[in-house]
């Protein structure tokens, strides 16, 4: 079953990239209705199959490719709900592809070795993969507006710059998507001190403090732009640090563990 809905999300998100590009180069507008129901099938039946190469009947299935798929979902998800309030759609003709992509990687490329854990452990590293994943978008966004802040500046109004939304459309995603990942951030942290018991092992010692730094990077920077109305470059730097800390988070602990105290 997840091989029929992969492959029938996959096209859906191929022929809503393909429409609205056409549109788009003839300078027609596509009817949101129709693009808002559509999109919204090609997301369930994208949820459906990751569900079940990442849940199979037994363990759970933490592939590369499985888990790029889980994340273009969110990132998709995250999209449809912002073209609610945001002019966003044009966005879907880069995102939409690469989705289609990751789910044929997803069902070509399939993992053998499954985890064996509880379901509180799995939905714990669910969350934390998630969360990684929407902060990493983050990021990434924070780094695209600093590039389109730079574009603007320069008058530099052609190619790429006819795609992407507005600079203020693009901040406001930014801070959905900064908030969203906090969501799951805080819910990742929660969850790993309820449902570990040896949380003062080393490794998870390091991941937990880095994590916990990172939030209050992120608590901070959203506090700063909801109170002070924080954006552009200050925005990008703070965005940038807590990068920083859940790479170290995830990354930092194997190095302290390999090469510091070996």
């Amino acid at each position: 079953m997840e091989t029929a809905t992969g492959i029938a999300s996959l096209l859906c998100y191929l022929g809503i990239a393909l429409w609205q590009g056409h549109a788009f180069l003839k300078g027609n507008k596509v009817h949101s209705l129709v693009l808002i129901a559509v999109s919204f099938v090609a997301i369930n039946l994208h949820a459906i199959s990751v569900a079940l190469l990442i849940h199979p009947h037994e363990g759970i299935n933490l592939g590369f490719f499985q888990v790029s798929s889980l994340i273009f979902w969110v990132i998709c998800l995250l999209l449809w709900i912002s073209n609610f309030r945001l002019p966003v759609g044009n966005l879907n003709i880069i995102i939409y592809p690469l989705s289609a992509l990751s789910i044929a990687n997803s069902l070509a490329f399939t993992s053998e070795h499954n985890l064996t854990v509880t379901i509180e452990i799995s939905m714990h590293i669910l969350v934390s993969l998630l969360a990684y994943s929407l902060l990493t978008v983050a990021c990434i966004q924070a780094f695209a507006l600093g590039v389109q802040d730079k574009m603007l500046r320069n008058k530099h109004f052609q190619g790429f710059m006819r795609v992407i939304p507005p600079l203020q459309t693009m901040e406001k995603l930014l801070f959905q998507i900064l908030w969203a990942g906090m969501v799951l951030l805080t819910l990742s942290i929660v969850s790993g001190f309820l449902f570990f018991d040896n949380m003062a092992e080393q490794h998870l010692a390091h991941k937990m403090f880095f994590s916990c730094v990172a939030w209050l990077i992120y608590a901070i920077l959203l506090w700063g732009h909801h109170r002070h109305g924080w954006r552009g470059k200050k925005a990008i730097r703070w965005a940038t640090g807590g990068f920083i800390a859940l790479m170290l988070a995830y990354f930092g602990s194997k190095f302290v563990l390999e090469l510091l105290l070996s």
